[in-house]
């Protein structure tokens, strides 16, 4: 059976260099002509020599199998290599779609792009195939049976709601009795919800979603501040609804696509760290802070024995044209990466996570979505007078970021669902 990563290499400018310089003793040293070593010098040589190999092998594997089990994707075939599961290309494959949205009470309109009108189905047939190994095919009534009375929590914006959607809309194919899942509050999907939670009662399984778009908390501004500032983030608070997060098994964030100027600054949305407003501080700099705030609530709130936890990287978009509003689909995926991805954010977010204590997977899909520019929204939405270049039609490309989740899940290693 052949391992796979998780993890992936920063760039070269990312990486940290150290430079050594030899000291320089300011002592003066007697010199004495060394004696021939004796055989039981040698002797000695030899055992140290021998003791430190040893070692070094045993601190080899016991780095390999602490740090490696948490990266390796059971049932992945291919070359006997690490496989970077997020380096590869979309193949085709006949045996996809996984599900039909028309059929998912819980797959909202908006990404529905076939009830919506769209006609070629080309869109859907795709595989996301790593280079150097392959992807188990998600098998719904395995993970139906590992998820059994557990508690899958989604954290962020739209995004992370139409994940939460493809995951439903995926397990939804292995229950038996549809009338047996159901939103807990009776609740209609919608995009300003803070909270809805679905429940698959022959499984007792509990698949919630939070709206959090910045994950820190949004708050009114100091008093006296200036009347450009209506509101503002408290980097270094998380999100007040934080406290109904950790107690669950499966924790998966994202966050970035609001982090903007448009629905910041011209919104009249500022920076705050303690008491003090921070209004020249760049977005890049206070996305920063955010994310080890929230590294920090990992830390010190989550069990990380029970929970598993994921960060998903930006998700890239296809607008085109000098102002970037311009949305045109292919039929089918780029032949190379090419997108709006705000790099930036997930090298933070890789960054941050690599300094944790604890363990977190980056599910680093930036580059997956770079690729399918057919697979938006575009003008099959709801209601059809928005355009759409930045979210995905369901089922699409959340689909694959739910099968690298439950592939990692599956894992043979010292965590198991």
């Amino acid at each position: 059976m052949v391992s796979g990563s998780f993890s992936r290499r920063l760039p070269a400018r990312l990486t940290p260099r150290i430079v050594s310089s030899p000291r320089v003793s300011a002592r003066r040293k007697l010199w004495v002509a060394p004696r021939p070593p004796s055989l039981g010098d040698l002797a000695a040589a030899f055992c140290l020599a021998s003791l430190v190999l040893v070692v070094g092998c045993l601190t080899y594997v016991y780095v390999k199998g602490y740090l490696g089990s948490g990266s390796l994707v059971v049932g992945l075939t291919g070359d006997a290599d690490a496989c970077d599961v997020f380096d590869g290309r979309w193949v085709p494959d006949s045996s996809y779609p996984l599900y039909n949205s028309s059929e998912c009470p819980f797959a909202e309109r908006g990404f529905n792009c076939l009830a919506n009108g769209r006609n070629d189905m080309d869109y859907l047939k795709w595989r996301w195939k790593p280079w150097r190994c392959d992807v188990p095919k998600f098998n719904v009534q395995d993970v139906l049976e590992r998820l059994r009375g557990k508690r899958v929590v989604f954290v962020g914006d739209s995004m992370s709601r139409t994940q939460w959607e493809s995951l439903i809309c995926m397990l939804m194919t292995g229950v038996q009795d549809p009338n047996t899942v159901y939103e807990v509050n009776g609740k209609t999907i919608s995009k300003t919800i803070r909270f809805l939670g679905v429940r698959f009662q022959t499984f007792n399984l509990s698949i919630e979603f939070f709206r959090s778009v910045f994950l820190v908390q949004q708050s009114l501004p100091p008093r006296h501040g200036p009347k450009r500032v209506r509101t503002t983030l408290k980097l270094d608070k998380m999100d007040d609804m934080s406290r109904n997060w950790f107690d669950s098994d499966v924790l998966i964030f994202n966050s970035g696509h609001w982090w903007t100027p448009s629905k910041l600054f011209d919104m009249g949305c500022y920076f705050q760290v303690g008491g003090a407003l921070k209004l020249g501080m760049s977005i890049d700099s206070a996305f920063t802070i955010a994310v080890n705030t929230w590294a920090s609530w990992v830390e010190t709130m989550v069990d990380t024995n029970r929970t598993h936890v994921f960060f998903r990287t930006f998700e890239p978009s296809h607008w085109s044209g000098s102002n970037e509003k311009v949305c045109e689909l292919t039929q089918h995926p780029l032949a190379e990466a090419k997108a709006n991805d705000q790099t930036e954010f997930s090298e933070i977010i890789v960054e941050v996570v690599e300094r944790m204590k604890v363990p977190v997977t980056v599910l680093n899909v930036t580059l997956m979505g770079a690729y399918r520019s057919d697979a938006h929204i575009g003008t099959w939405s709801h209601p059809s007078t928005v355009t759409d270049c930045s979210h995905w039609c369901l089922p699409g490309v959340p689909d694959a970021w739910n099968e690298l989740v439950f592939s990692y899940l599956l894992v043979k290693g010292r965590r198991k669902l």
